[in-house]
């Protein structure tokens, strides 16, 4: 994603960055404030208290306008990158410095106090992003640059940043009438209240099904323990540890009915209001900007580059996928005849998870909950650290006691093995709590940026929910959830091992189409026998997953790959049918939609009552963008093909993806990066073979 003025936008990948502070009398610093810091300092998360998000945010204001003030009084003709782009860079980096590490703890913080601070601090930063990017004083002085005989001759990242600046004050309306610019900016504002409203409401959505003896069948004896109330029975919540393996293990059919239900009903009662209105300003506001539909404003400026693109991509995706979708169904109405003693002919989304399990038990012999005996937690994340240091030359290291928003949450910081040098530090919050963000994510708290006092050092924080410790066992993790961490620490260290010389470029700070690409490539490495025998450990022996059991997992590999393929172009298609033309005041509702695309394009039938659209957050950060984890694993593969080539855990070819792909970020077009990493033009052979298409 571009990271300028335009696109500064708090999605799933949360970004930001600690800024030098400026040296100006007339903003005055706030003394002991966990958040505002000095240069590659960390923050003193651990310290934070009510007030202090409130007080950096406008500490961080105040930093980012003085800076605006300098660039404006620059005469046009002095004008130089330096000191006009850089300085714009600038301003982002100051709001930056408080944006992200305060966008997260809205996210994460045990706090309800600090946990709203965070968010309205998101919400008066995003309004006054909006207000900078309709700057009329700030864009002429950007186009008296671009005419300049230096701008004429600039090349590289240079060129793009003003291009793209360029480019996005074409899309935020400035060759529109002044009142037009400032219906955009209302529109902008009234935007960002919704998105965090969306995102709050479904954050801190609580609701869990209370079930018998008898209908917790087929669960784990530790997850029955863990769940056991006083007076019996038992609790399932929504979180995911929880959710999911209800859903692929109990026996009873009508319970995963149940369950799914109130999981696809999450948030139902506010947000259907909330998704419709955001609908509706996204149409107002391009109509205002002359754009044909929201999906055509969002893919200009991406690698999709117009809707038809997108269009078609997935039409032939869904084609291609319809014959192994139809396979991977037949295999589960086959066992679900059998069990049942009739003539299956469906099989509902409640039953999804547990059929697809039983295929892998029957056909594979495969258990997913053997598996995860092999998975315990810190075994895989030291193995996973092993396979990432040794592919990006570089070394994690523990810090101890770190200033931290929970007790759970790990920090390390990275070094360069060639070097010795600290390149970036991380945080690790992996386990679910009450009113944390609810998914798997990655959130920059510092983003990296070239400055006259060296590289600021990014920093990013990896929040997961996987199932926590217990004092029955411990923490153990589906082959998913590994496949998960793996992807999620591609985003990390895409953020972390980032050189780019502008924060607007920095880390996952890429085509949006593209950003899912880096880490995707990444999931490879838990397919394959050479990295999982670093860490595949059973949690009480301690033996080495075998090869028998690793065989039966690959050869399982594309196990209703077609179904969960074509859930992701379901998701994709419903997220860009909603922004190419639908009109929410029309005579069809979003579950009315919700319904005909999952009948036409999945082959589990939508369930009565449900209206998963309320809770799938994507629709607010992504936004006509959905599409592009699809988009963008094209390209996975294809780069994962070189080290399948040349070895998986080949240090050389490693260190060409961190230098071409990681830490150049966005400083030039994705395609060329892949070109440039390829040695040849990209194409789709790769993925069609990872699908068990070819």
């Amino acid at each position: 994603m571009n990271k300028n003025i335009f696109t500064l936008v708090f999605v799933v990948l949360a970004i930001g960055l600690v800024v030098q502070r400026l040296e100006n009398p007339q903003v005055r610093k706030p003394s002991a404030n966990p958040l505002v810091i000095d240069f590659n300092d960390v923050q003193d998360f651990s310290n934070l208290r009510p007030g202090h998000i409130k007080r950096a945010t406008k500490f961080a204001i105040e930093s980012a306008d003085a800076i605006l003030d300098k660039i404006l009084a620059i005469s046009n003709t002095d004008r130089t990158f330096d000191n006009t782009m850089v300085k714009m860079d600038d301003i982002y980096v100051a709001i930056e410095s408080v944006w992200s590490p305060g966008y997260l703890m809205g996210s994460t913080h045990t706090n309800k106090d600090i946990r709203d601070e965070g968010l309205a601090s998101s919400k008066t930063i995003q309004k006054y992003m909006t207000d900078l990017a309709l700057d009329e004083d700030l864009y002429n002085a950007v186009i008296a640059y671009s005419k300049s005989k230096e701008a004429q001759q600039l090349a590289g990242y240079k060129k793009k940043f003003i291009d793209d600046t360029l480019l996005d004050y074409k899309r935020s309306g400035f060759s529109l009438p002044k009142v037009k610019r400032d219906k955009v900016k209302k529109i902008f504002n009234e935007l960002a209240d919704l998105g965090l409203a969306f995102n709050k409401n479904i954050s801190e959505y609580q609701d869990t099904l209370f079930v018998s003896a008898i209908e917790i069948e087929g669960l784990p004896e530790n997850y029955q323990k863990e769940r056991l109330q006083t007076n019996g029975s038992y609790a399932i919540d929504m979180s995911y540890p929880s959710y999911v393996p209800f859903m692929d293990y109990a026996i009873s059919g009508d319970v995963r009915k149940k369950l799914k239900f109130k999981f696809n009903n999450r948030a139902v009662d506010s947000n259907l209001d909330v998704l419709n209105n955001i609908i509706r300003k996204r149409r107002e506001l391009v109509d205002v900007l002359g754009y044909k539909s929201y999906a055509e404003y969002r893919t200009e400026d991406r690698m999709a580059k117009n809707p038809q693109n997108v269009w078609d991509f997935e039409n032939d995706l869904k084609d291609k996928l319809r014959a192994k979708g139809e396979m991977d169904i037949a295999e589960m109405l086959k066992i679900k005849s059998s069990r049942t003693g009739t003539n299956a002919d469906v099989i509902h989304v409640w039953e999804a998870g547990f059929y697809e399990n039983l295929v892998l038990k029957e056909n594979f012999n495969l258990d997913p909950e053997e598996v995860r005996q092999y998975f315990e937690f810190n075994n895989v994340t030291e193995g996973l650290f092993t396979v990432y240091q040794q592919l990006f030359n570089v070394k994690f290291k523990k810090v101890e006691n770190p200033s931290v928003w929970h007790e759970d949450v790990l920090m390390y910081e990275v070094f360069d093995r060639s070097t010795k040098e600290m390149i970036g530090r991380f945080y690790l919050d992996m386990f679910p709590r009450a009113n944390k963000y609810g998914h798997a994510a990655a959130f920059s708290v510092t983003m990296g940026k070239m400055t006259a006092d060296g590289y600021q050092l990014p920093a990013t924080a990896l929040v997961c929910n996987f199932p926590k410790p217990t004092e029955f066992q411990p923490s153990l993790l589906t082959h998913d959830n590994v496949e998960t961490y793996f992807h999620e620490f591609g985003h990390l260290v895409h953020g972390v091992l980032t050189q780019a010389p502008l924060m607007s470029y920095a880390g996952t700070s890429v085509a949006r189409d593209f950003v899912e690409a880096p880490s995707q490539m990444l999931e490879n490495w838990v397919w394959q026998k050479e990295s999982l025998s670093l860490f595949a450990k059973h949690y009480k022996t301690g033996d080495v997953i075998s090869d028998a059991l690793l065989n039966r997992m690959i050869a399982a590999k594309n196990v209703n790959s077609g179904t969960k393929a074509l859930q992701q172009v379901y998701y994709g298609v419903l997220d860009f049918t909603l922004h190419d033309g639908y009109d929410p005041d029309g005579d069809v509702s979003t579950t009315e939609i919700v319904a005909q695309l999952q009948n036409e394009i999945t082959f589990y039938p939508y369930q009565d009552g449900t209206h998963m659209e309320a809770a799938f957050g994507h629709l607010n950060g992504y936004g006509a963008a959905y599409y592009g984890y699809k988009w963008s694993e094209v390209y996975a593969q294809d780069m994962f093909s070189i080290f399948e080539e040349k070895g998986i855990m080949n240090a050389e070819q490693g260190m060409r993806y961190r230098k071409i792909i990681l830490e150049k970020g966005g400083m030039e077009e994705p395609l060329m990066l892949v070109k440039e990493f390829l040695g040849r033009d990209s194409n789709s052979d790769a993925f069609m073979r990872s699908m068990g298409l070819e």
